[in-house]
């Protein structure tokens, strides 16, 4: 017998996640220049980074040599009092996906499930099956989380239920009423992780007051990311705010120093960056209702959306959503196919600058043209 087949089967039948192309293969493939290519497809700040992240990160690189605070003092005490949590209530991961990794491999394993909305981020159901967890894939509602029918698909073996709020990729979000019912409904012993990764992104009027919920519900796990709003993506920084006890448990097999030297050094000094954000919230807004707009003068069907990334339906067959994925790549413009999450003839865009955009729909334009 090799090697290999004594790996339990559920790990020998995964599909590897599948990130965004980058711009480096699409210059190798098909030998456009580095220059003409945008990406918008992985949902990245097109403003950057924050210019405090920058200035802090480039100041510590005499640094690097020394291992990281493996404790994050600084950023978990930060993080407490923007939160207005207390630091045992908080987690430090390698981007959010860490710290959704960490609480899974406590409760899931074979003999358990976790429940998660279809159309939701395609990790969820990674992580159940690497565990060996059966995963219920709940039908969506308008592209969305059906919270009554993920409520009804609980059964005994259920350890964990997924809400990602607002959802990538269809930018759906869940009511703050009906969700915050639904975290009240859910048996507090089963963990519900709630994943706001784009909650920077919403407007005001439509946020749950979710770490509110933290004093009330035990069983409740937020996780929120530096990637997105903050524009550090590449450096690779998440936290989860929960009951101080889950906290204890994630942090005994939490990773030493999972987090660098210059992802926390990055973090602390962005968080303190709202100029920034409030920049990156309002440069959304406003890209957003263009490349509504450019859709609708298009006539492309598309789902509202709450993030930083908007999904449309491309018409005909899936044969026609893979042409128009490869006719804008030719064209240097990256963007992020969906059929890994059951949306064949749907195809996900970032939000980016203003000239993005317009590139975006010219090249869109051009592609229904060949088309026709």
């Amino acid at each position: 017998m090799k090697l290999f087949e004594f790996a339990p089967q559920y790990i020998r039948a995964i599909h590897p996640y599948q990130p965004g192309k980058p711009i480096s293969e699409l210059v190798r493939d098909l030998g456009l220049e580095k220059n003409s290519v945008i990406k918008l497809a992985s949902n990245e700040n097109p403003l950057g980074t924050s210019p405090l992240a920058l200035e802090a990160m480039s100041t510590a690189l005499n640094e690097i040599a020394r291992y990281p605070d493996g404790s994050g003092y600084e950023l978990k005490n930060a993080l407490a009092e923007h939160y207005a949590v207390s630091v045992d209530q908080i987690v430090l991961g390698n981007g959010s996906n860490d710290v959704l990794e960490l609480a899974a491999r406590i409760f899931l394993k074979p003999g358990t499930a976790a429940v998660y909305s279809q159309h939701a981020f395609a990790i969820y159901p990674l992580l159940a099956q690497a565990l060996g967890a059966q995963g219920i894939s709940v039908p969506a509602r308008r592209y969305g989380h059906d919270l009554v029918a993920m409520l009804n698909a609980i059964t005994p073996e259920t350890r964990v239920v997924f809400i990602a709020n607002p959802n990538n990729p269809t930018g759906t979000l869940c009511d703050p009423s009906d969700l915050q019912r639904f975290v009240e409904r859910v048996p507090q012993n089963i963990l519900v992780i709630l994943d706001e990764a784009y909650d920077e992104y919403l407007p005001e009027a439509n946020k749950a007051n979710s770490i509110a919920w933290l004093k009330k519900f035990p069983n409740l796990l937020i996780t929120r990311t530096f990637s997105k709003a903050y524009g550090l993506a590449g450096i690779r920084v998440g936290f989860a705010l929960t009951h101080p006890e889950l906290a204890d448990l994630m942090n005994r097999i939490r990773q030493p120093f999972n987090v660098n030297s210059l992802g926390l050094i990055g973090a602390l000094a962005a968080l303190k960056d709202t100029e920034f954000v409030r920049r990156a919230y309002e440069l959304n807004r406003a890209g957003m209702t263009e490349i509504i707009n450019g859709l609708r003068q298009l006539g492309v069907e598309f789902i509202p959306s709450y993030g930083n990334f908007i999904t449309l339906r491309i018409r005909g067959d899936e044969i026609n959503t893979a042409k128009a994925y490869q006719n804008l790549l030719k064209q240097g413009v990256i963007v992020r196919p969906l059929g890994v999450y059951e949306m064949p003839h749907h195809l996900r865009v970032t939000i980016g600058l203003k000239p993005e955009n317009q590139r975006f729909l010219i090249a869109l334009e051009q592609v229904i043209a060949d088309s026709a």
